[in-house]
């Protein structure tokens, strides 16, 4: 008697260009609408990835985008507040090979409206100024301080070490500016790198993958190495992804954590956005996972009246405090890092910490 083995054939890989085609009809014209803001947000942050790594795109897979394109310089005159916005998606079209050339005279427009020079921070003048150089103009030619004030936030490491998402997120862009995303050295100094490190081990501790994935693209970027066990957990975390439709979940998901995660994939030689994608509607759901530890650390610190800053002291008494799975996830951070001990200190606020930088 013979035995027939029957073998289903193995799942389709999509190829990158038809991932990436789906993702950009997606965001274009299912998720939000060109007019929102957070249609423009979206966007832009999806372009940017694209561009930034060298993504190869084809002409035809941008049609999506050629509406936008067509009348973008109404919406630039309409909305001039978001010129960031719209000067990011129309350069990044035009370098991932949309036909037009527009960018140039979008940038010559912006540049004589003064709107780099009304901005509120030195991070948004340096982004304003990344953007605007693309295409050869310098809106604040005459700053010729501004990139080291940037760096000089940056190596404030000790402000780096209590929780403070406005600021690490700012620390990270301000990286990406600085180094082009990837493409030039941004020269930073070993209180950068603490920076990056301790607002690190906050989004561990947290385990914050968006946050995370954002610091080690940025350690890379700035020549650094990202901690093994950081970008071991955010893999694993990726892969865990789910691609649903508008009718299982909202479109308030996570897409924004979903695309950072997946950039850090590309940044590390992985295979990034490699779900199955569909042209239409999409949204990004984040695996459910136990919260980190962070917020009982931070309140078990705060209750004690006699803390210190010296972890060898303070860790049984901490450990005795935190929750079995905190403990663990709090160990993971502490062998993660060569400066915990730096780090904790400040975290402690016990009073006198060290200001690196």
């Amino acid at each position: 008697m013979t035995n027939v083995l029957a073998f289903s054939p193995a799942a389709r890989v999509q190829p990158e260009t038809q991932r990436h085609a789906a993702l950009m009809q997606s965001f274009a014209s299912h998720r939000r609408f060109g007019d929102d803001v957070f249609w423009l947000k979206e966007n832009a942050e999806l372009l940017n990835i694209l561009e930034c790594t060298g993504r190869g795109i084809a002409a035809d897979d941008l049609e999506a985008y050629r509406g936008f394109y067509a009348g973008v310089e109404r919406r630039l005159r309409f909305f001039p507040q978001y010129y960031r916005f719209l000067l990011s998606i129309c350069l990044d079209l035009e370098d991932l090979g949309m036909e037009g050339g527009k960018g140039e005279g979008l940038v010559a427009w912006v540049a004589q409206q003064g709107f780099a020079r009304a901005e509120l921070s030195d991070l948004q003048r340096l982004e304003a100024r990344r953007l605007m150089i693309r295409r050869g103009i310098d809106p604040l030619a005459e700053d010729c301080g501004l990139e080291d004030r940037v760096r000089g936030f940056m190596a404030r490491s000790a402000g780096f070490a209590m929780p403070n998402k406005k600021a690490a997120y700012e620390l990270t862009h301000a990286v990406f500016y600085l180094s082009e995303y990837g493409r030039i050295d941004p020269q930073l100094g070993q209180g950068a790198r603490l920076s990056l490190e301790f607002a690190g081990l906050l989004a561990f501790l947290e385990q914050n993958a968006d946050l995370l994935a954002e610091i080690c693209i940025a350690l890379r970027f700035a020549g650094f190495e990202a901690p093994e066990a950081w970008e071991t957990w955010l893999v694993r975390h990726t892969h865990l992804f789910a691609v649903l439709s508008p009718e299982e979940a909202s479109v308030q998901d996570d897409y924004h954590e979903y695309l950072v995660c997946n950039w850090l994939m590309l940044c590390t030689g992985e295979r990034g956005f490699s779900k199955a994608m569909m042209g239409d509607g999409m949204v990004f759901q984040r695996p459910s996972g136990m919260l980190g530890p962070l917020r009982e650390l931070s309140e078990c610190m705060y209750r004690l009246e006699d803390r210190s800053g010296d972890w060898s002291a303070m860790r049984p008494v901490v450990l005795n405090h935190l929750s079995e799975d905190a403990q663990a996830v709090l160990s993971r951070a502490e062998h993660s890092s060569d400066n915990f001990d730096m780090f904790f200190e400040g975290f402690a606020r016990a009073g006198g910490a060290r200001v690196v930088g």
